[in-house]
C-alpha cells in the first residue's frame, strides 16, 4: 500500500479535474467540438489542462517509487507537497486573464525541483 502517495494522488485528481471541466464547459459553451476556434481562451485552457498531464504522471510515479523504497514519511510529505503545491500554482496561473506568470513560474520550480530531487534520492538509494 502506498498511503501517502495514495493522498497526493487523490488531491492532485481533483485539480486535474477542475481544469478539465473548464475546458468542457467552455466547449460546450461555445460549441467547439474539436481544436481551439481560434480563441485564446480556449487555447489557454487546453494548454493548462495538458500541461498538468505532461508533469504529473512522472511526478507521482517518483512519489510512489520514494515510498516503496522506504523513505521517511516526512521525506515522501514533502516531495509530495511540493508536487501538489507547484501543480496547483501552475494550474492558478491559467485560471486567470492575463495569465498570471508568477504562479506559473513558482509553480514549474517546484515541480520540476521535486522531480529532480526525487530522482536523484531514487538514484542514489538504487546505487548505493
Amino acid at each position: 500500500m502506498l498511503p501517502i502517495t495514495s493522498l497526493y494522488v487523490g488531491l492532485l485528481t481533483l485539480i486535474f479535474l477542475a481544469l478539465s471541466y473548464r475546458v468542457i464547459f467552455f466547449r460546450r459553451a461555445n460549441r467547439v467540438s474539436l481544436g481551439d476556434a481560434d480563441s485564446k481562451d480556449l487555447r489557454q485552457r487546453v494548454r493548462g489542462q495538458a500541461n498538468f498531464t505532461e508533469y504529473t504522471p512522472i511526478g507521482l510515479i517518483i512519489l510512489a517509487c520514494v515510498e516503496l523504497q522506504g523513505a521517511p514519511g516526512l521525506a515522501v510529505h514533502i516531495l509530495g507537497l511540493m508536487l501538489f503545491a507547484g501543480r496547483l500554482l501552475h494550474a492558478m496561473a491559467f485560471w486567470v486573464h492575463p495569465m498570471n506568470f508568477a504562479y506559473r513560474t513558482y509553480g514549474m520550480i517546484l515541480t520540476t525541483l521535486m522531480q529532480a530531487v526525487g530522482a536523484v534520492g531514487l538514484i542514489l538509494h538504487s546505487l548505493l
